[in-house]
């Protein structure tokens, strides 16, 4: 059995995932604009960079919104176009070793998908994603860059942009501690900073997807949640879901190459 290659095309970055009998061999990822040129720039980075012939591929399977680009075999190499669901709910089960869970894909929007044994089905999903922290941090901050966005978050203070429970009573309310956001930029201070204010999107975004998943957990008689995609992969998730643990009987799981996820369920053998 050869090499099984998983990519996922996103709007912008193209993911990529190798499987030899069922086990990851590594993962890479590309930005380009067009799909099938970053489809070809991922797969030839990945064979070099693992120095795996292109013989010893047996095949590709493509995932993604780009994947309808996608009309014929890739070099030649046997291809087809797998359920971009299925390959959330698969790989989320893959690198959790979870039975059950939600798997939540944080992409330019948000997919949440239930994977129970060998059952993966679609629950819904919300526009609120990288997309909706991107476009406000654009026209708000002037920042477009994931990654500047980041580094100017961690040294914000959400008390100088967000109302908490605490900040509106002092009364012991059930479930509902006093550090628990009552209304995002509820308390936007006209000292608050760039850091600040780049903080508050951040806890936003992961705010309105964590709830979302809760939901669904719940709705599915779940308790653990994986979440997924390239807003897994910075050190501001897993504090700005922290909230789920602490307030809901669920449990958080955020697997290492979260962002890769989708790309791993794709090359995962049936």
């Amino acid at each position: 059995m050869g090499y099984v290659i998983g990519i996922d095309i996103g709007g912008s970055i193209t993911k990529i995932a190798g499987m030899e009998n069922g086990s990851l061999i590594g993962c890479l990822q590309v930005r380009a604009t067009d799909p099938v040129a970053s489809l070809y720039g991922a797969l030839g980075k990945f064979l070099t960079e693992l120095k795996i012939p292109m013989t010893d591929i047996s095949e590709i399977r493509i995932t993604g919104v780009g994947a309808s680009a996608v009309t014929t075999p890739i070099l030649d190499i046997p291809t087809r176009i797998v359920d971009e669901f299925y390959c959330i709910g698969r790989g989320g089960m893959y690198t959790t070793d979870l039975e059950a869970c939600v798997v939540v894909s944080m992409g330019t929007g948000t997919a949440l998908v239930y994977a129970n044994d060998g059952t993966i089905s679609h629950i819904g999903g919300t526009g609120v994603g990288g997309g909706t922290l991107l476009g406000l941090s654009g026209a708000i901050l002037n920042v477009r860059d994931i990654h500047n966005l980041v580094q100017l978050a961690v040294d914000g203070d959400l008390h100088m942009v967000d109302l908490t429970v605490g900040d509106i009573t002092t009364a012991n309310m059930p479930n509902l501690p006093s550090f628990v956001t009552a209304s995002n930029f509820g308390k936007l201070s006209e000292l608050a900073t760039p850091s600040d204010i780049a903080l508050g999107l951040f806890s936003m975004v992961y705010q309105s997807i964590g709830m979302l998943a809760v939901f669904a957990a719940r709705g599915k008689g779940c308790s653990s949640i994986v979440f997924t995609g390239n807003l897994a992969d910075t050190p501001l998730c897993k504090p700005a879901l922290s909230f789920i643990e602490l307030m809901f009987d669920l449990r958080v799981h955020i697997p290492e190459r979260a962002q890769y996820v989708t790309a791993i369920g794709a090359a995962l053998l049936s």
